[in-house]
Order: structure tokens, then sequence, then C-alpha cells
């Protein structure tokens, strides 16, 4: 299921994309996707294709269209302090993109069958919070996966805010489904070849609307032991944060509101607000444009000049690329956090023990 939206060339490219052909429609949604690349939960080899609007799959590993993942973020009406339940939760890439909108409050757990995909999830969960250029805009709900099959569920289970389950589920799973939800609380999956929004409204009424016809594969059956017994899965308690954690979350939310005051002071802007780029293709071609156009003699300038006028030009194709090269991201809270007179152990502390 994909291919709803042209390709990109680039991660804000592909949201570019999503934005204009209606599937990412809200401003929280958009800041989620744009911190977070899509190729970097891609194999090396497959990166190239990353930012196409499709699915993709490799052995056990599995994403989903960028389409597919719109739909359902934006569907899942995520709030900070909400829980979370991802029910085939594969690479962690929409987990992550959750935990950016949860905030460092709510509950961000995910469920996921084969164990190797969790180990590869763990991974690019701990490559995006020590390196990426993103980590320090959101206060982040880190999400906790395990390992099994989520038709056993133990039903002793605490009921979560949001699930979302990345697998078609049967007609006669939905009924389960809905178990996992609190009173308010909103359930996203593919019933019946349509990817569907359910509302828990009452103890024993719902609302349902059918959002698009999707493709998924279908939920893996239970397999019985030999002695015909189930072993229920046990999700993880709520996280009980640390008086540490807690100070440290306190620390960085007072650095953040520092410094969007000093910004503000110098009417430069939220310069913890993604900034936008024109694409590079566009703006190559307008430039381009000029440039010709400033090669065009002038018959009522006397002192026109064949030799003032032309240009190499590859320097000028140079110059445009450099020009169009989007400026490095600069993590002001980094930076503030670093000039504080505090120890170094504290520091890093403060910055999550981070690379960049």
């Amino acid at each position: 299921m994909g291919g709803a939206v042209s390709a990109g060339e680039d991660n804000d490219d592909l949201i570019d994309n999503l934005k204009e052909a209606q599937y990412i429609r809200t401003e929280e949604v958009e800041q989620a996707f744009r911190a977070i690349d899509r190729a970097d939960y891609y194999l090396d080899e497959f990166k190239e294709i990353a930012y196409k609007d499709l699915a993709w799959k490799h052995g056990n590993i599995h994403l989903s269209a960028p389409c597919i993942y719109s739909e359902v973020m934006e569907a899942l009406e995520l709030q900070p302090g909400l829980s979370f339940l991802n029910l085939g939760s594969g690479t962690g890439y929409l987990s992550t993109m959750v935990g950016l909108l949860l905030g460092p409050y709510g509950v961000n757990h995910g469920v996921e069958l084969h164990p190797d995909v969790i180990e590869y999830a763990k991974q690019k969960l701990d490559q995006f919070i020590r390196t990426s250029n993103s980590f320090d805009k959101f206060d982040f709900c880190e999400p906790s996966f395990v390992a099994g099959n989520c038709l056993e569920i133990s039903l002793e289970s605490s009921a979560y805010d949001r699930v979302y389950c990345g697998a078609g589920v049967q007609k006669e799973h939905e009924e389960y489904m809905k178990n996992f939800l609190k009173v308010g609380g909103i359930l996203v999956m593919p019933l019946e070849e349509k990817l569907t929004k359910i509302t828990r409204t009452g103890l024993t009424s719902w609302e349902t609307k059918k959002i698009l016809a999707v493709s998924f594969a279908p939920l893996v059956q239970i397999t019985k032991t030999d002695n015909g017994r189930r072993h229920p899965l046990h999700l993880p308690p709520p996280n009980v944060r640390s008086l540490q954690d807690l100070a440290r979350i306190a620390i960085r939310g007072r650095i953040k509101k520092t410094i969007k005051q000093e910004v503000t002071c110098r009417e430069v802007g939220g310069s913890l607000k993604p900034q936008r780029r024109y694409k590079r293709k566009r703006l190559r071609r307008r430039r381009m444009k000029e440039v010709f156009a400033s090669r065009i003699p002038n018959p009522f300038d006397d002192n026109n000049n064949c030799e003032d006028v032309e240009e190499d030009p590859r320097e000028e194709e140079e110059r445009v690329v450099i020009d169009t090269k989007p400026e490095p991201p600069v993590s002001f809270l980094r930076e503030k956090i670093l000039s504080l007179p505090l120890p170094d152990p504290l520091k890093y502390y403060l910055l999550y023990y981070r690379e960049k």
C-alpha cells in the first residue's frame, strides 16, 4: 500500500508532498515527521528508496508507506501525557514519532512478534537519542518494546488512551482489540481492508470511522504449546520516573523557556521550531534564469562589454549548490547547558549523554 504521493529527494521533501496531498494536516504531526528521517530506519543498501511513498519489507523488518503513517498519526489525536500501545511495533519508527508528541510523562509501549526486529528497533532508538539533531527540540517519551504475539496479551493489562495495530485485524478479533481502550480512547487498525478509527465513548459504546482502503498482512494467529496451554503476554508497567530524571526534565524545560525568551527579545523568531527550507531544484532553476538574464547585453548601455559579462557556467552552478545547501542545525539547548557552571558529569546527564 502506498504510492499516493510523489517521491521526495529527502525527508523534508517527502513531508512537503504528504502535506500537499493532505495526509499531514496538523503542525504537531508535521513536526514529528520532520524530526525523524525515515531513511534512518532502512538498511544501508535500501536507503535510496526511503523517500518513496511505498511500504518496505526485508525479512522480518517492515515499514508501512508514509501516507499510512500520516493518516495513523492524525487519527490518533495524540496529546502530551497520554498512554500509547503499538501492536506490531516493528522498527520503532512510528513509536518514536509518537513519543515526541506524548512528552516525558506519557506511556509508550510496543509489542513485536519477532525478537530480532525488537533488537533492530532498540538500535534505531538509541541512535536517535544519541545523534539526532531533532532530539533536543522535544520532550521525549521513550518507547519500551516487548516480544510476543499481541493476541496473547494478558487480560489483566492496563487499558490505554491510544492504540494502533499494524497488522490486518480479522473481524473476530475486533472486540478483543477494543478491550485495550480506556473510555475516551482511540483505536486505529486495519479492519476488513479499511484503516478504521474506533473511539470508545462509554463502557459499552463506540464510534467507528473508516479512513481509507488499505492492504495489510493479517495478524499471526496464536500457536498452542505442546500441553495446549497458552502463556499470556504481560505488558510493561507504567514508568515511574526517578527523582533524578524528574529534575533533568524540569531543568531542561526551564532552559528551553529561557532560550525562547532570549530569542523573542532579539526578534529572531522561534529557534526551537523546525525551519522550513526551499526545494533545492526549484531554487536552482530560478537562480539559473537570473544568471542567463544577466548575460544578455543591454543595447542602451555604452559600457557593455562581453568580457565583463562572460562567466564560467561551472562556477555559477557550484555557487548555486553552495547557496542552496541548508545551514547545519544548531542545538541552542546543548550550547546553553555546556555553558553552565556545572560539573561535566552533570552537563552530560542533562544532555542524555548525546554525541551531538
